[in-house]
């Protein structure tokens, strides 16, 4: 099927697109704070830089748009039928780099939770997600100091 619009139209639409301050983004905030939750946002020294950062209970919040991030079973998540190869590689290394990051913090020690943005309207998901955030913190992983054949959990071989 053929884009509806021309090439620049397009691109002028796709140059437009936010990666922060969105809608789904908004109703995830207006939801935690009304439910007393305080958070910063976008913290840039985190992997990934996290929509939502809560401190006090050591975790984050991506709210990831389907289409962009590759949310699975969603139709949101068709790809575009002109240009699918540039597409495919641009989605997947999306979701390639998703999974890294969660892996990253989740290694850090924080609970690392994703809204999908199909899911924001949705009021049992988004109270589960407050109950995920109040929930037992991850465990601390101590750092490994490898010397020789010996292995030492938070503090090094003597």
């Amino acid at each position: 099927m053929a884009d509806v619009v021309d090439h620049e139209t397009r691109s002028r639409m796709m140059a437009a697109v936010r990666n922060r301050h969105t809608e789904p983004e908004m109703r995830v905030r207006r939801y935690l704070h009304a439910a007393g939750l305080r958070f910063r946002l976008h913290a840039r020294n985190l992997p990934g830089v996290p929509d939502l950062v809560l401190p006090k209970y050591r975790a984050v919040v991506f709210v990831h748009g389907c289409f962009w991030h590759q949310h699975p079973r969603c139709p949101k998540a068709k790809l575009p039928a002109t240009n699918s190869s540039f597409w495919s590689e641009k989605l997947i290394g999306n979701a390639r780099r998703d999974l890294v990051t969660l892996k990253a913090l989740r290694e850090a020690g924080w609970k690392a939770l994703v809204v999908w943005e199909c899911e924001t309207r949705d009021l049992d998901r988004l109270k589960r997600l407050v109950s995920q955030i109040r929930g037992p913190a991850p465990p601390r992983r101590l750092p490994v100091t490898r010397t020789g054949s010996n292995t030492v959990l938070g503090k090094p071989a003597k």
